[in-house]
């Protein structure tokens, strides 16, 4: 059985000032560093009803206030 992490995904609003707090790169750094750094890692989402990857690419950069919501062209 392989090792992995699955992060239990939220749905809390239709805009980043509707989720509340989240966590910083800093923090998430700091919670994956204790990992095997080849562990996989899942999104887990509905209660593990369905299942999502994660690869570079869905990484995207931004700024967001009130509701509005920019994202970077470039990375």
């Amino acid at each position: 059985m392989k090792k992995a992490i699955f992060l239990n995904t939220n749905q809390n609003g239709y805009d980043p000032e509707q989720c509340g707090r989240t966590m910083t790169v800093g923090e998430l750094i700091s919670l994956l560093v204790d990992f095997d750094s080849d562990r996989e890692i899942f999104l887990r989402n509905d209660d593990g009803y369905t299942y999502g990857s994660i690869v570079e690419s869905d990484f995207v950069s931004g700024k967001y206030d009130n509701d509005n919501v920019e994202i970077d062209e470039e990375w």
